[in-house]
């Protein structure tokens, strides 16, 4: 069976049929989201902040292609085992949350930042639940609905256009379930965003996820490179600002959840002998698959995605946005082999039960 990744048209011809510059003007994007980070300062962070879903629409206006592109459909990071495929261990690192959150047949499930939805349709076939992906991004949402209906899942799967921050449009207490991927470090503020969630849960629902986290007691404030490797990472992804694993769980817990069990899942896999750190896939490997990851195969791309442009075949600014996914990639790189930064911080947080629900779970 293929892949979703073979599925992937190549970058030309997604640039040609999906339409970037008819969905959003990727020039104006690109120009947009300069302003947020043109230079690491208070100010700028403050912007960020304030301006947070117009920076990370701009973003993702511009990026999604490159993502489905040079990644596939579930758009996070996971550290695999030996003799373990990319995509074995992207589809293993989703079924976890499957698993921990107990998501079964009948259940209603939201997927926060569900981006194109590679893994909502992994989580729907799977555990039988019906997940509805909250995504506040049109283009991104279009995609979405055209995999899940390629892939015979609109029973299963579906979208609600909503800003996660104010999910006005989600119903409060009908979730049974929820559950985010590298997402929520998108928010300005963790202690909103996780009391939005808290409220479309049904009582005694698990919220579970992987957060991007500075690690503490490896990452130094003060420390000038690592200070830079932190903001490049912003800078390539979109982060108004990037917090501890601590700071993550005081967020759940003032929001009013349970902390059943937290831990750094690269942590954990650096403790075996053999595995394969998350960020192998960005620093790339010497083979058919893997050469467009590394250095040489990324500059490769950069350079025609240049021609492309000239020669108008690709949107205006995709250049400058694949100077921004090299920003990123390369302070991922440096963060993970310093071990100051992790993308797969596991949170396992449950909404109290009340009355019988409570009764019945002792």
């Amino acid at each position: 069976m293929a892949s979703e990744r073979d599925s992937v048209p190549n970058i030309i011809g997604g640039f040609k049929t999906r339409g970037v510059g008819e969905n959003a003007d990727n020039e104006k994007a690109t120009k947009g989201y300069a302003k947020y980070f043109s230079e690491n300062s208070n100010e700028t962070k403050t912007l960020r902040e304030t301006g947070r879903m117009d920076m990370v629409n701009k973003y993702y206006d511009m990026v999604t292609d490159f993502y489905e592109y040079g990644w596939g459909q579930s758009f996070h990071f996971a550290p695999r085992f030996s003799g373990e495929s990319f995509h074995e261990s992207i589809l293993r690192h989703e079924y976890v949350l499957a698993h921990k959150g107990r998501f079964t047949p009948g259940m209603k499930v939201l997927d926060i930042g569900c981006g194109v939805g590679g893994p909502m349709r992994a989580i729907a076939r799977f555990s039988g639940c019906k997940v509805v992906g909250i995504n506040n991004n049109p283009y991104q949402i279009q995609r979405g609905g055209y995999h899940n209906h390629k892939a015979g899942l609109d029973d299963l799967c579906s979208y609600k256009q909503s800003d996660f921050m104010k999910m006005d449009s989600v119903e409060d207490g009908e979730y049974d379930g929820a559950y985010a991927i590298e997402a929520t470090c998108h928010s300005s503020d963790k202690v909103g965003c996780f009391s939005q969630i808290f409220k479309k849960l049904k009582p005694g629902a698990s919220f579970v996820g992987y957060e991007w986290v500075m690690v503490e007691g490896r990452y130094q404030p003060e420390n000038p490179q690592h200070k830079k490797i932190k903001f490049g990472i912003e800078v390539g992804d979109a982060l108004p600002n990037l917090d501890t694993g601590a700071q993550v769980l005081d967020g759940l817990r003032a929001a009013g959840f349970e902390i059943v069990e937290s831990y750094d899942v690269a942590e954990q896999f650096e403790a075996r002998r053999g595995t394969i750190p998350w960020y192998q896939p960005l620093s790339g490997s010497y083979t058919p698959s893997g050469f467009r990851a590394t250095p040489v195969g990324r500059f490769i791309t950069s350079n025609l995605v240049r021609l492309l442009e000239k020669v108008h075949l690709a949107p205006k600014g995709a250049y400058q946005t694949s100077q921004i996914l090299e920003e990123a990639a390369v302070n991922l790189v440096k963060g993970g082999e310093q071990g100051i930064f992790t993308p797969c911080f596991f949170f396992h947080a449950r909404k109290p039960a009340t009355g019988a629900a409570a009764a019945a779970a002792k």
